[in-house]
């Protein structure tokens, strides 16, 4: 077991790594999370041992985005900064040659969801609820979100989650396909997801890479081009002028 404050790694049979999400109490997204994300997701690209990878969580939830409590006082170099980390954290699940599994034990919110949409299998309990709440704190998507969220998700499922800001349950995500297993109980929610990254990883490796940059590559490149002109320091920051009200509304 080794890993950052932020992330756990722990290497299980079968060349399965898993990386535990560990910023209590609800993985609020930070620029130094998600920079050790894509920082370790680098260092298993290039371990020949690690066949597979799975997300999980120590918490009640996956994760809940934004601390907003403290994102409503962002200066605009600390919009960029987050900015900076969402478009590069998420792209670089997203870009992951390997296979990855997430496994969903709760809420997996805003920023948070996109834990979920960048993995390839996606593991839930009766507990998980999945939702984009930007529309409701009042503030748009990052290049790398966005895109993401656009090579995911069905037409439909997109604009309801962006233009609502309103999560839905377990049960509706697996109708809806954003969910590929749904286990009847939250224990059995990470030994299902280590099962299915073995099998994963049993795959030929060279043609799982190939097909899944066929499949994102696109999106991948859109992102990347994007980065490349300015879009990890948008004119003016993140945010708007209804964004620090709105955020106060949310956190009550």
């Amino acid at each position: 077991m080794s890993g950052t404050d932020h992330l756990i790694r722990t290497n299980h049979p079968d060349g399965v790594t898993e990386i535990c999400l560990n910023r209590a109490p609800v993985n609020a997204l930070s620029p130094a999370f998600l920079f050790d994300l894509a920082d370790t997701l680098k260092e298993l690209e290039t371990d020949e041992a690690v066949r597979s990878v799975v997300i999980s969580s120590p918490f009640k939830v996956l994760s809940a985005g934004l601390d907003l409590k403290a994102a409503q006082n962002f200066t605009f170099e600390q919009q960029h900064s987050i900015v900076e980390a969402l478009n590069v954290g998420f792209l670089a699940l997203f870009a992951f040659p390997k296979p990855t599994v997430v496994a969903i034990n709760g809420a997996a919110i805003a920023g948070g969801l996109f834990f979920v949409l960048s993995s390839d299998l996606r593991v839930a309990g009766p507990k998980a609820s999945l939702g984009l709440a930007e529309v409701r704190v009042g503030a748009d998507f990052p290049v790398g979100p966005l895109e993401i969220a656009r090579a995911t998700l069905s037409p439909d499922m997109l604009r309801r989650l962006m233009l609502t800001g309103q999560p839905i349950r377990a049960n509706a995500a697996f109708a809806a396909g954003i969910v590929d297993v749904l286990e009847e109980e939250t224990e059995t929610v990470l030994p299902r997801a280590l099962q299915e990254a073995r099998t994963l990883a049993a795959l030929p490796a060279i043609a799982y890479a190939s097909i899944k940059r066929q499949i994102r590559g696109s999106a991948i490149a859109t992102i990347e081009h994007a980065i490349q002109n300015g879009a990890n320091a948008p004119a003016g920051g993140w945010f708007n002028a209804e964004t620090k009200d709105a955020m106060q509304r949310m956190i009550g």
